[in-house]
């Protein structure tokens, strides 16, 4: 099986310290991390651990629905996939994943919308990244273009 790694080095305390994440497997890029922009409206051109979890979640998601398409005869032209994450307070204490919203636009030739809502629903479900996100709510919207 695959194993993939990133790396991530801070300096400092939680709030004045700062870090950068390296995706070590791929060698595509290392990205700034603060928790001041992680808990901020605005990035400011740091990135954060969940949109780096919206990004794993909106690629596997595509990848599976893509997959799930073909095996019922129908091939995607185009799948638009965005996962948008909430980090929030935990009733608990400390904070949390609050909610995944995925949305999908697809354009797929011999396939209607209840025939392509099924298909995302089965992804949403199947997704390995999914799978590893079962303790937070994901919802999904689904439409063909």
């Amino acid at each position: 099986m695959a194993i993939r790694t990133a790396r991530t080095a801070w300096n400092g305390g939680l709030m004045d310290g700062s870090g950068q994440v390296e995706l070590s497997s791929s060698k595509t890029g290392t990205y700034d991390v603060s928790w001041p922009a992680r808990t901020s409206e605005e990035a400011a051109g740091t990135t954060s651990p969940e949109e780096l979890v919206a990004a794993a979640h909106s690629s596997c998601f595509a990848m599976q629905l893509s997959h799930l398409l073909a095996e019922a005869g129908s091939t995607p032209q185009s799948l638009e996939v965005t996962a948008d994450i909430t980090f929030g307070p935990d009733p608990a204490g400390g904070f949390r994943l609050t909610e995944i919203a995925l949305t999908v636009v697809g354009e797929v030739q011999g396939l209607d919308a209840a025939g392509f809502d099924k298909a995302a629903q089965e992804a949403k479900a199947t997704c390995p990244v999914s799978k590893a996100l079962t303790g937070v709510p994901i919802t999904l919207q689904a439409s063909l273009a």
